[in-house]
């Protein structure tokens, strides 16, 4: 067992563009951290990461391989185990990650948990497609089982142009060649809900207003309030905003708070977002059917927090990582001199 007793916080990435504001609130506090990058790490079976990091804060998203590290995804599962098996604190482990690494397993929890969630048949093949929009409502959309910023989803409108697409097989799969074939649900009032937890519990909500153009809701690459003010975009992943989309705060019912609160417990998820809409197909007087769609492990916070939702996220998830890494040296210091 180290003799230390102040071991530092691991950030183990892959964009590193995306946690900007994160690191920047690290530096300003002086924290004790050091960065992990997934693309260049490497280990050994033998180490013992438990002696060298208070914690290790899970930060890769499945949307690595369409950054061209895709092998990202599955080495850091085999670390996450790695560091799991050693007893090292881990947020956002092995249970989370493979939580978001499954659209389709996302779905079989919703339908345990009995939420509602867009009526969806899971494929292998671009030749099951067709057959396995039978009994949807159309349009449908194909979405890569392994997602991450909306990549590849497409939206279909006919039979005719999906089974066109599956021929010339420009279905996007995906990197575990798994899609999911989906109802299409137009959003009321064209926006939809994403709801971010922090340590499992609700932290804050937005509404984010969209065109029906893009499937990647990103809030860091939101750059407008509904009432036209500019937003700091430091979180920004490629620097290019999202101009016809607007963002604003958002107090959620009770009970979507709840439901998330347990979709996030059971997917094993210490901070992240669940996405939802309202279906605009209902007759008039009648409230719309809520639908959970996506669960998101690695969260991007809202750009511009503080001028969007009142707070800056990033400051409220280093007090509690700071608070999470002193517990786990204390506990380690009464071992070390019991």
């Amino acid at each position: 067992m180290s003799q230390h007793s102040d071991l530092p916080i691991a950030i183990l990435y892959e964009q590193q563009n995306w946690f900007k504001p994160l690191f920047a609130e690290l530096d300003r506090r002086g924290t004790n951290y050091v960065k992990l990058s997934a693309v260049e790490h490497a280990y050994s079976p033998a180490d013992h990461p438990e002696e060298k990091y208070s914690l290790v804060f899970n930060r890769v998203s499945p949307s690595a391989w369409n950054r061209g590290n895709g092998d990202q995804i599955f080495y850091t599962v085999g670390f996450l185990e790695h560091l799991e098996a050693r007893g090292v604190r881990v947020i956002n482990g092995l249970h989370a990650f493979r939580s978001e690494l499954s659209k389709a397993g996302q779905l079989t929890l919703l339908e345990q948990l009995d939420l509602p969630y867009p009526k969806s048949r899971v494929i292998h093949r671009p030749s099951q497609a067709a057959s396995a929009t039978e009994g949807l409502r159309w349009p449908i959309v194909v979405k890569p089982n392994i997602g991450g910023s909306g990549a590849g989803v497409t939206r279909f409108d006919t039979l005719e142009s999906l089974e066109a697409a599956a021929a010339a097989n420009t279905l996007a799969f995906g990197l575990d060649s798994i899609a999911l074939v989906q109802e299409f649900i137009p959003a009321q009032d064209a926006h939809i809900v994403r709801v971010e937890v922090l340590n499992g519990k609700f932290l804050y909500a937005i509404k984010v207003h969209i065109t029906g153009e893009t499937f990647d809701l990103c809030p860091a690459d939101i750059c407008r309030t509904t009432d036209g003010v500019l937003l700091d975009r430091a979180a920004c992943a490629i620097d290019a905003p999202k101009s016809g989309i607007t963002v604003e705060a958002y107090d959620p019912p009770a009970e979507v708070i709840a439901d998330v609160e347990r979709i996030m417990h059971h997917s094993g998820i210490d901070i992240g977002g669940v996405e939802y809409l309202t279906d605009s197909r209902h007759e008039e007087g009648e409230a719309g059917q809520r639908y959970y769609y996506d669960t998101n492990a690695l969260s991007n916070f809202v750009a511009d927090g503080p001028r969007v939702i009142g707070f800056d996220p990033f400051a409220r998830l280093v007090d509690w990582l700071e608070a999470e890494a002193a517990s786990v040296n204390e506990t380690r210091l009464a071992e070390v001199t019991a």
